[in-house]
């Protein structure tokens, strides 16, 4: 990102090819990875997991939701559904670059180890990100032809982020719009050394954005708000086996004439940045595109709400013509109906299964050797526990069951792993606390619970030879390694 460095060009979708091979890969937010500043970047250590990978014999790399961090330092209430988070930029990169001296570096030694610290990240970081900023104007690199060209790139949203973050982080909207430069030109050289390797990126994208974000501000037309501004009502689900009152999201619904209107502008231009940023987008909560449920605008709880359609065939139609493709994964998960599964497959997309939910039940859908291959098959995501506090959690029948369809005397967590990477669906995806069958405390989310969340953070030790060794023998035996890429290889 330095005057003189060029970044990789924009690719548009892949397209669906990448989910009918057979492949594994890891689930790993970018906040977890080890790093100096408190919170795991675009930096070193990025680059370094992607080697691992490679290692491995994983060809992908799945994250959580990439935007500016929101509400309880949760990726899922993200202040913009196109801006990159500030925290994600490495400031080690910046150095390199010549735009921070490297005495800026150096840091208290707490960030550098334990759980992610995201207001002392803030605060070291910020003043730094500043004083690049300074640097990159003064060398004139605003009018340099790679700053020039990500603001043509990015017309569609950045003005509007720079207007908010400024209102309210204060700063000039020139210095956000440098950060959003700096975030895009360090994930186009993550990209570019991943897909090197053989391995791809998938990214997360909530259905829902927050009310207080830079989306509702621009477009506040494109949503249900009332004359005030507050919303009409809320999103949710109602209550289920995570919470017995429901979880209250808290996001405003869409008004979808308006959308309509507009022949989903928001959404094609929304997907379209996604699709600059990963090689595959993972829709959050999917069945919101068939209907999605509206609780009161003042209800305390998700207890009381109904389901409403929503144009989600008519909007996935407007996206996939002027993408050329839909490079999604259904999260289709929850109060799946025939309707949510016809809409799926109408548009050839992947769902999800779960192998933790497989043995609550003598017949169960996802035990995986019922999965299908166009699926993408997880022992758990973020929002379950890993596998070790799984199995302490669960009744005596489902631990029979669980032993019964493993067939072996193996730990619970090397069981789920290898059940889940023989499974019939064409992609598995293990958290990485799994993979390394890592204990109970590190769960990265609790769904209904508002703090406490999102801190997880890999040890350096975790990413050892031996471990990228034991996965790659699995890979083999489950014959999900990754097509060689035509890229040439770095050693």
């Amino acid at each position: 990102m330095s005057r003189t460095r060029s970044s990789s060009p924009a690719r548009g979708p892949v397209g669906q090819e990448l989910v009918h091979r057979r492949a594994a890969g890891i689930l790993l937010h970018l906040s977890s990875l080890p790093g100096p500043h408190g919170i795991g970047d675009l930096g070193p250590w990025a680059h370094r997991f992607a080697r691992w990978l490679e290692r491995a014999g994983q060809g992908f790399w799945q994250m959580l939701p990439t935007g500016p961090i929101g509400a309880g330092d949760s990726p899922y209430s993200s202040t913009s559904a196109f801006a990159g988070e500030p925290l994600f930029v490495s400031l080690e990169l910046l150095a390199r670059d010549g735009l921070l001296p490297r005495s800026a570096l150096q840091a208290p030694a707490r960030l550098g180890r334990g759980a992610t610290r995201y207001d002392e990240a803030r605060a070291f970081k910020q003043p730094r990100l500043l004083a690049a900023f300074l640097e990159f104007v003064e060398g004139g690199g605003e009018r340099g032809a790679p700053y020039r060209a990500f603001v043509a790139r990015s017309k569609a949203w950045l003005e509007d982020w720079c207007r908010f973050a400024a209102e309210r982080e204060g700063g000039a909207p020139e210095f956000h719009a440098f950060v959003q430069f700096a975030f895009d030109a360090q994930w186009r050289e993550l990209r570019a050394a991943a897909d090197a390797r053989g391995v791809r990126l998938i990214g997360d994208v909530p259905i829902f954005v927050a009310l207080d974000s830079a989306d509702v501000e621009a477009n506040p037309g494109l949503f249900r708000l009332r004359r005030d501004g507050s919303p009409e009502v809320l999103t949710g689900v109602p209550p289920d086996n995570f919470s017995k009152t429901g979880q209250l999201w808290g996001h405003p619904h869409y008004r979808w004439p308006a959308h309509r209107a507009q022949k989903f502008r928001w959404w094609v231009d929304r997907f379209r940045r996604a699709a600059e940023l990963f090689d595959l987008v993972r829709i959050d909560h999917f069945i919101g595109f068939h209907n999605a449920y509206e609780v009161p605008g003042n209800a305390k709880t998700a207890e009381r709400g109904v389901w409403r359609r929503t144009p989600g065939h008519e909007l996935l139609t407007a996206v996939r013509d002027a993408l050329g493709g839909l490079p999604l994964i259904a999260e289709d998960l929850g109060a799946v109906t025939p309707p949510v599964v016809a809409l799926r497959d109408a548009f050839g997309l992947p769902g999800m299964r779960i192998v933790q939910n497989a043995f609550y039940g003598d017949r169960s859908s996802d035990r995986p050797c019922m999965h299908p291959r166009l699926a993408v098959t997880y022992p758990g995501t973020h929002d379950n526990e890993v596998v070790r506090g799984w199995w302490r959690s669960v009744s005596a029948d489902v631990r029979r069951r669980f032993r019964a369809y493993a067939g072996t005397s193996e730990s619970p967590a090397h069981a789920m792993r290898r059940i889940t990477m023989h499974s019939p669906a064409n992609l598995a995806i293990v958290q990485l606390q799994d993979a390394l069958a890592l204990p109970p405390s590190t769960r990265m989310n609790l769904p209904g619970t508002p703090r406490g969340n999102w801190t997880w953070r890999a040890d350096s030790g975790m990413l050892s030879t031996s471990a990228a060794a034991a996965l790659r023998t699995l890979a083999v035996a489950s014959e999900r390694l990754p097509i060689p890429s035509a890229a040439p290889r770095r050693n």
